[in-house]
Parts: structure tokens; C-alpha cells; sequence
């Protein structure tokens, strides 16, 4: 039996003549069903096929309003098992963001970005205990200058089959996390960040235009999804005398 494409207030479905796209409209629906206890705590949803039916709507768009609520930290996806109520309270905290930009350096300082190389590479033991797979990884190896001096170099990691299109993805004019939360299979719930202090090794020190082993300030940063799969890991290593780190903290909702 159909469902009536009517929007009630027993049944409420989305607008297709609302100008509003149909994911976002979609993702208030599916909130609200958590909100009403109509979605319990810790109860899994219905699977996205009941509710492409319900809807009458792709299973893109029910992924894109089920990947926003993930998230937010309502949703909760378990491999093989389904989709389940997480929260049901408003997500309250602290967001994290870091600018590598030429406030960092001053005005008066022209900042840009090279791309050194991308593609499938067999990544070096670390990389693999970061992302936990045995698909391909894919690189991209980036520079930042500074008035046309080297100052950090940006590794980032992606396994394969995480991005979509990854060959032509546009990496210096966007940053990867906003690329993976746009076009990733799923989104980044949360990041783990590490700073150390480590001996540039060859290959690093011929980028950065120092010697092999001078000490180098690295930023290691493992991009995880609502069940903990890793979606992408990156690394920086800024020279000591041209780079500086700064993240600013800034309280959401």
C-alpha cells in the first residue's frame, strides 16, 4: 500500500515544490521523529529502503538527511546492523578550526599552494595503522609558501573507494576536509589530533629546503566517522623558523 504523498500532520513528507532541497527537508523530518520519541534512544531507525518507500524519495537523499544527523551526533551508523538513535538532545560543544592562511604570517606576506604529486601509492606503515584498510590509499602531497619559501608540506590520505571522483578532486583551492564532508561516502564525526616534534626525513627536507633530521614541528590529524571508520588522515611538518600553529575553538548551537 502507498503512502499518501500529502503532507499531514500525522504523516509529514517533503515538498517538491519547496525550494528547499529535499535532503534538508528530510533531515528536520527524521529530527523530529527523534525529538517526539517516535525514534527511541538506542533503537535503530527504519532502513532506508522503508524509507525511500515512505517518502517517495532517492536513496541518495535519505542518505544525505541520515549522513547530516551522524553528523550532528543523532545517528549512529553500525556496519551490518543498521542505523541507531544516538542522541536525542541538541548537539552543545566546542568546533575546532585552524587557519594556515596569511593571517598566520602577517599582511604583508603572499601565502600560496603547490601541488608536488597525487595519485595510489602504497603508504608507509603509519598511514596504514591510521586508516585501518586494505583498499588502495590515495595521496595527495601539497606546499604552502611563503613569499615563495617553502613553510609547511600538507600529506593527506584517503582510501580509495572513500571519495568519489578522487582523481579530479580540486585540492588547492579546497580544503580536504571540506571536500570529504561534501563528497565522501560518509561524513567526519570527529577528528584526533596529534603534535610532535620530529627529524625531517630526506624526502620531507628536499620539499622544505632544510637538511635531513633537523627537528620539524608535525600536526597529525585522523578524520573519523560516527563509527569510528576512518575517513581520511593527514599530516603537516612546517619548518620551525617560517611556520606556527594556531586553532581557534569556537562554541556551536
Amino acid at each position: 500500500m502507498l503512502h499518501d504523498a500529502t503532507p499531514s500532520l500525522q504523516n509529514k513528507t517533503v515538498d517538491r515544490y519547496n525550494q528547499e532541497k529535499l535532503y534538508i527537508q528530510l533531515t528536520r523530518i527524521f529530527l523530529e521523529e527523534i525529538s517526539t520519541g517516535k525514534w527511541g534512544l538506542d533503537e535503530k531507525i527504519p532502513s532506508e529502503d522503508e524509507l525511500c518507500k515512505k517518502y517517495h524519495v532517492s536513496k541518495i537523499t535519505v542518505r544525505q538527511a541520515i549522513n547530516n544527523l551522524s553528523s550532528d551526533g543523532y545517528l549512529m551508523k553500525i556496519q551490518g546492523k543498521g542505523t541507531f538513535v544516538t542522541s536525542v538532545m541538541p548537539v552543545v560543544g566546542l568546533a575546532m578550526k585552524t587557519r594556515f592562511t596569511e593571517e598566520m604570517f602577517g599582511k604583508e606576506v603572499r601565502v600560496t599552494k603547490e601541488l608536488l604529486f597525487k595519485g595510489t601509492i602504497d603508504p608507509p606503515a603509519e598511514v596504514k595503522a591510521y586508516l585501518k584498510t586494505d583498499d588502495l590509499i590515495y595521496q595527495f602531497l601539497c606546499r604552502r609558501m611563503v613569499n615563495s619559501n617553502p613553510a609547511y608540506l600538507d600529506e593527506s590520505y584517503v582510501p580509495y573507494h572513500m571519495l568519489p571522483g578522487i582523481e579530479d578532486i580540486d585540492i588547492i583551492n579546497a580544503s580536504l576536509y571540506a571536500i570529504l564532508q561534501e563528497k565522501a561516502i560518509v561524513k567526519i564525526f570527529k577528528m584526533i589530533q596529534t603534535v610532535e616534534i620530529l627529524n625531517v626525513d630526506e624526502s620531507s627536507a628536499k620539499y622544505l629546503d632544510i637538511q635531513p633530521d633537523v627537528p620539524a614541528l608535525a600536526v597529525h590529524r585522523l578524520l573519523l566517522s560516527s563509527d569510528s571508520t576512518p575517513v581520511g588522515y593527514t599530516r603537516f611538518i612546517g619548518r620551525s623558523d617560517r611556520y606556527k600553529f594556531q586553532t581557534e575553538f569556537e562554541r556551536i548551537r
